[in-house]
């Protein structure tokens, strides 16, 4: 790539021409601002055709500036379309990390959300369960209460009817003991009279049988 090794010239407008620029043959980065700006200077310090108002130009070096630039310029523009890729590619790159930031985001959002809706189902479940439980144990401890309050019942009502019975039995024991005693004891005076009956009779045998006593005094 030809390079140029002069600095601009500053235009003077009286028609003479600043040293013409050098170019070498090499390698390295063109400022195409210097160019036009070296063009301009060719332009200012041409001949000026008097009552014309126009400029003569040195073709050679004209076309010289503009082989130069225009080889130049696909160099320029290849870097400018490289440096436009780089960015491109830097905001694809961005844009394709900032949407894996959303996705992740995104991603561990419905994360959160659904860790928290299976908390919360949990917790439900949980509290679903509790009350359930509970209504259980209420229900078996009425349950049983009312079981305990049942046999109580029974019981003192199988209590009393024993008590009830026995006093009957014992009060148709005691009448029983009675009337037999009763029985005893008249069997008894029907038989004490029977024999005071027979003992009285049989005394009355015996006097009438004995011969009569005879007085016997009495020593003194």
């Amino acid at each position: 790539m030809l390079q140029s090794h002069t600095s601009n010239g500053q235009s003077n407008h009286n028609g003479s021409a600043p040293p013409a620029p050098e170019y070498a043959n090499g390698t390295g980065n063109v400022d195409i601002l210097e160019e036009l700006n070296r063009l301009e200077t060719l332009i200012l310090y041409g001949f000026r055709v008097p009552l014309t108002g126009r400029t003569l130009i040195d073709e050679d070096r004209l076309l010289e500036h503009l082989d130069f630039i225009r080889i130049s310029l696909p160099a320029i523009f290849q870097e400018a379309a490289l440096i436009v890729q780089q960015k491109q590619e830097v905001l694809l790159e961005a844009e394709e990390y900032g949407q894996r930031v959303i996705e992740a985001a995104q991603a561990k959002r419905a994360q959160i959300l659904s860790e928290n809706d299976i908390i919360r189902q949990v917790e439900q479940e949980a509290e679903q369960l509790r009350r359930q439980v509970q209504q259980e144990c209420e229900a078996m401890m009425q349950a049983t209460l009312a079981e305990i309050d049942h046999k109580r019942r029974s019981c003192e009502q199988e209590l009393e009817e024993l008590r009830q019975n026995a006093i009957a039995q014992a009060q148709d024991i005691e009448n029983g003991a009675d009337e037999y005693a009763d029985n005893v004891l008249e069997g008894i005076e029907q038989d004490l009279k029977d024999m005071l009956r027979i003992i009285t009779n049989g005394r009355q045998q015996l006097r009438h049988d004995m011969p009569p006593r005879q007085h016997i005094p009495k020593k003194k």
